[in-house]
């Protein structure tokens, strides 16, 4: 029974494991096959009143990559794990250390100098075994990102410089993959969904110098709460683009100031 009382067939875990052990087959085609007959996995009841069946298949069979696996990037994962997106390619080349404690919800103490791609794809397990994982443990340059992305659907913005963001979304563009941008500095934070077309991040910023290898948060440095907060609206965006429930933050960007509470919107 959903929280609003209404009827529904569902299977727990532990049945869904048994089914998968004696057919061999994944426990994401369990799922899937389940949905399919409008049986919901228990792990799901609470997002279909929101997503509906279709929405939470349409998420169990999609594809997702996130472009660093950081302060916003793992928060990302984690929501996607949890909303049950079905595959998720999780690509970063750096390892965790102490000034990652702060804001990154992957880092912890016991993984100080593990891999970030790794760190995470064991965490996607915990939270959610029926999700496939991809760690990729490489640095993003324009010679590789078509090759790591090209099974996504939707590509999600972990990344901390505007050199590296501009090459996943040109490449992103030629793919005609959406691409949903956040950014964080501070106490401020700023989202952007790109389709393949769009004018995207070529129309909120330029190129320069000293852009080329570090954002403004190597300056202002980033509280616990401010990745967590854009990291959550870059999840509603990608949910959103594979269900077709709602409507993109498309050719406007949302700025959000959390020291003064205020929300601004600038269309481009």
């Amino acid at each position: 029974m959903t929280p609003d009382k209404k009827k529904i067939r569902v299977i727990d875990l532990k049945s869904v494991r048994l089914i998968a052990a004696k057919k061999r087959i994944p426990l994401r085609g369990i799922e899937i096959s389940c949905l399919e007959q409008n049986v919901v996995p228990m792990r799901y009841i609470r997002s279909i009143g929101t997503v509906g069946i279709e929405g939470q298949l349409k998420l169990l069979r999609s594809t997702v990559a996130v472009c660093g696996a950081g302060g916003l990037g793992g928060t990302v994962i984690e929501l996607l794990a949890r909303a049950g997106v079905g595959r998720l390619i999780i690509i970063d080349n750096d390892k965790f250390s102490e000034s990652n404690f702060n804001r990154q919800i992957m880092a912890a103490e016991a993984d100080l100098g593990k891999s970030k791609v790794k760190v995470a794809a064991a965490r996607v397990k915990k939270i959610n075994s029926a999700v496939e994982v991809s760690a990729v443990n490489k640095t993003i340059n324009s010679e590789n990102i078509k090759k790591l992305i090209i099974d996504a659907g939707v590509v999600l913005d972990g990344l901390d410089n505007l050199r590296t963001r501009r090459v996943v979304a040109r490449a992103c563009d030629e793919l005609k993959i959406p691409f949903v941008h956040g950014a964080i500095a501070g106490w401020c934070g700023q989202l952007l969904t790109v389709f393949p077309g769009d004018k995207g991040l070529n129309a909120i910023c330029g190129l320069s110098a000293e852009e080329n290898e570090y954002g403004m948060e190597t300056h202002t440095g980033n509280p616990a709460a401010t990745p967590a907060v854009i990291a959550a609206w870059e999840v509603q965006e990608a949910i959103k683009i594979i269900t077709g429930i709602g409507t993109p933050i498309r050719n406007r960007l949302i700025f959000l100031d959390f020291a003064d509470g205020n929300v601004d919107e600038i269309a481009l």
